[in-house]
């Protein structure tokens, strides 16, 4: 007779082997989801973006040296940019002006304008990109609401902290503005002072915020959700499994488009150390000691960029490396406000090859150290935030049972001129399916971002679709990013 401990864990064994249903949905090997062993050299590994251009110098009397907590997306052959405007002066013990909301757009994602908008007085004139003034240009944050059953009168939507609170706003053109739920806060509890996000999860259904907060003393994160952007659910926590505790300033959470049940988020890591030889011998010192006078933190404080990533959207694989460091630099981003990364993704043409798409992010540096501050674009491949990689000498993946839907495979990869990968289907128990063997599978190279997986007799996986089956990768000196079927 089975004992109950045994019933248990027999039951646990079978939940364990569910087999995970990705239908033809995107993968990325951005964690563990999919893996089920990895043997030899495999390993998870993080892309940190590649920098490009500097995009926009905030030099207009409206906007100056700290602006920062930007929000840019694609809508339509259009790319929208919303960032705050504000300045410090060079002594630090007051604001230049009044905190703006500002707007760019651009064609492509690289060139970008700041087109006059008209709509208010700055020093007498209307001949600016001032989309917002008040109190919540401090973090006014446009979106595009992607609910199908979003009133056209709403389908632009912005949360900003304002006087008791998370404000809520609406557009119905992302150009002009008015207050949501007559101008009374949507949600009391909490900091609200960086960068609070807000935005329609199309596979929850739901509207999904993500606000500043401190825990333990240590600035966090927050979520709750809507159904009318207006009454939220109370705020939980994040949390990031085997994570060590850390400052997380923004947050930048975002469905990734491509595959909107990953949320992918770019927070910004806030690190003070006090003041030490290491951050004397940081550039800009006396710019440094100018603000430790006024601040110690201000001083003594660095900033960079994290990346994690959820599938539930509360629960955070947060990898330990950084995702945008300061880097090798003689000015303008070790300071306190260098680094943070806008909210949002977006698609832009290689610099390299106008045949290849490619993703482009945005990040803060020279953040109060002059007159005005600047934002550089950052490249990644597409889908290439992280990968499965396996040095020259080898690994090996088996991945979980999965069902599937389509009849190929496809595979975002690169390798070395010598790497290689091969691919194996076998049954859960781990027997090789005929036909789909290692010995039946094509050594494949190259650097691809859709490659179509063929076996020597066989590319038509048609016959196991719908049935468990596990993925065995064999691979060296390469890179495999994402997969799905189709």
């Amino acid at each position: 007779m089975i004992s109950t401990v045994g019933l248990l864990i027999m039951s646990g064994m079978l939940l364990a082997a569910e087999p995970v249903s990705i239908g033809s949905r995107l993968e990325l090997m951005i964690d563990d989801y999919l893996i089920e062993h990895m043997s030899g050299g495999a390993t998870l590994r993080l892309h940190p973006p590649t920098p490009q251009e500097i995009v926009l110098v905030h030099d207009a009397p409206w906007e100056g040296n700290s602006c920062n907590y930007y929000s840019v997306f694609q809508d339509g052959d259009l790319y929208r940019m919303y960032y705050r405007g504000s300045g410090q002066t060079l002594k630090g013990e007051a604001a230049d002006h009044e905190m703006t909301t500002c707007y760019a757009e651009s064609r492509d994602g690289i060139h970008w304008t700041k087109p006059s908008l008209g709509l208010f007085e700055f020093n007498g004139s209307k001949d600016n990109n001032i989309l917002w003034m008040g109190g919540s240009s401090h973090d006014f944050t446009p979106v595009k609401d992607t609910n199908p059953n979003c009133p056209p009168e709403t389908k632009y939507k912005c949360v900003g902290a304002g006087d008791g609170g998370l404000l809520a706003f609406q557009s119905p053109d992302g150009i002009h503005w008015s207050p949501m739920n007559d101008g009374q806060p949507v949600i009391t509890k909490g900091a609200f002072d960086s960068q609070n996000m807000a935005f329609w999860d199309e596979t929850r259904k739901e509207y999904r915020v993500y606000f500043r907060d401190f825990r333990d003393g240590l600035r966090d994160i927050r979520t709750a959700t809507s159904q009318d952007f207006i009454h939220w659910t109370d705020g939980q926590w994040l949390a990031y499994p085997g994570a060590p505790a850390e400052q997380l300033y923004t947050n930048q959470i975002i469905p990734y488009y491509r595959a909107p049940h990953i949320f992918l988020g770019f927070p910004t890591r806030y690190v003070d150390r006090g003041w030490t030889p290491s951050v004397e011998a940081l550039p800009e010192l006396e710019h440094r000691r100018m603000r430790a006078a006024l601040s110690p933190r201000e001083g003594s404080a660095v900033t960079d960029g994290l990346f994690m990533t959820s599938r539930d959207a509360a629960i955070f694989h947060r990898w330990d490396e950084v995702f945008i460091r300061p880097g090798l630099r003689t000015k303008d981003n070790w300071t306190y406000g260098d680094n943070y990364q806008n909210w949002g993704i977006v698609e832009t043409k290689s610099a390299i090859d106008d045949g290849i798409t490619e993703l482009s992010v945005y990040a803060t540096e020279s953040y109060w150290t002059g007159r005005s501050c600047q934002l550089r674009r950052f490249t990644l491949r597409m889908d290439g935030f992280a990968s499965l990689h396996a040095p020259r000498s080898g690994g090996e993946i088996i991945t979980k049972p999965i069902l599937f839907d389509g009849k190929d495979l496809v595979l975002n990869f690169s390798t070395s001129a010598a790497g290689s990968i091969k691919i194996e289907i076998q049954n859960p128990d781990g027997a090789p399916i005929d036909g789909f063997r290692l010995e039946d599978a094509t050594d494949l190279f190259g650097d691809h971002l859709e490659h179509i997986v063929p076996w020597k007799d066989h590319r038509d996986l048609s016959a196991l679709a719908g049935k468990p089956i596990c993925l065995r990768i064999v691979f060296n000196d390469a890179d495999l990013y994402a997969l799905r079927f189709k």
